[in-house]
């Protein structure tokens, strides 16, 4: 076997190349011979056909996750969903309370929004997880007040794999009328997503976890009275009042593409990664530091039978 030239890049979690059909996809809406107009432009043909692309993109992702396409609010990326989210949210239920629940160990699109909000009055508690890396109904019961209007934790962590029971969670959030928000970045494309039977309220996606291009996420806000979000963004009114600014078609396209190519080889891809798990997992055999500990909640069930037990130990 040869040994590889260049670096061999392991930083997916990070971001990941855009797939390259997903930049044929993109080209084809930046230059003056092609569908570059601004999608917003409706009294000229050009602008329609721009619309369309956009709404195309836009029941892409919402197929991907189980939503209708008018839940899906296009953002620069899941950091302004977060934001969004959480921010906006807040700001628009402060008759509901002044309570929200999240966790720790979430993305810092999340933690610092959350800190944000705390010096705008608004109380947050932080739930410390198990172990395993999870956040329980339980622990989440256990926290909730009547004033509690949102509960935001993520799917699946970023830096340990570890998976939460999202639809739980969000079963306990609902029982004292709070809503739930989850940061699904990490998650799209490696568990099975659906926000009708997961009862998800808010979901933060983003375009490059998923091979697609950076700059483009989307916030999935469920099309109900309760769920109300003011705007952080003003300036046209664009998605509905949401979140104003001039869409991006061709990210919004390269998105909508990833999600429905992520889609298409669901089954393949993680039969695929399940099968280089297992490689790496047989040539850690023997290795000494090694502590087999069975975890049923880390992303990919095969990595769940064994840790790093000093890696573990320094993290809990």
């Amino acid at each position: 076997m040869t040994t590889p030239t260049l670096p061999i890049y392991l930083d997916y979690a990070a971001t990941a190349p855009a797939d390259a059909r997903v930049v044929e996809v993109m080209q084809r809406y930046l230059t003056v011979d092609q569908l570059f107009a601004n999608p917003a432009s409706r009294s000229h043909m050009l602008g329609w056909q721009a619309e369309q692309v956009i709404e195309q993109a836009r029941r892409q992702v919402a197929d991907a996750i189980g939503a209708d396409p008018r839940e899906i609010v296009w953002t620069s990326g899941a950091t302004e969903a977060d934001n969004l989210a959480l921010i906006g949210f807040m700001r628009a239920n402060r008759e509901r309370g002044l309570h929200l629940v999240t966790s720790t160990i979430e993305h810092k699109a999340v933690v610092d929004t959350a800190h944000a909000l705390e010096q705008e009055g608004f109380e947050v508690t932080w739930l410390t997880p198990g172990r395993d890396g999870c956040i329980q109904p339980e622990q989440l019961r256990a926290v909730m007040r009547d004033d509690t209007a949102l509960v935001s934790l993520m799917a699946v962590n970023n830096e340990l794999g570890s998976i939460n029971d999202i639809a739980a969670l969000a079963a306990v959030a609902h029982e004292f009328g709070a809503a739930f928000h989850t940061d699904a970045a990490q998650a799209v494309g490696r568990i099975p997503l659906d926000v009708v039977a997961q009862q998800i309220d808010l979901m933060s996606l983003s375009g490059h976890k998923t091979y697609g291009p950076k700059g483009v996420g989307a916030l999935y806000v469920k099309r109900h009275p309760d769920i109300r979000v003011e705007a952080l963004i003003h300036g046209g009114g664009h998605e509905r009042g949401m979140r104003s600014g001039t869409l991006p078609t061709h990210q919004i396209a390269g998105m909508g593409e990833a999600f429905a190519l992520m889609q298409q080889q669901y089954d393949a891809d993680n039969a695929h990664i399940t099968h280089l798990q297992q490689r790496f997992l047989d040539g850690l055999e023997g290795v000494e530091g090694i502590l087999p500990i069975p975890l049923s909640t880390v992303l990919f069930p095969t990595f769940s039978t064994w840790r790093l037990k000093a890696w573990m130990e320094s993290r809990c």
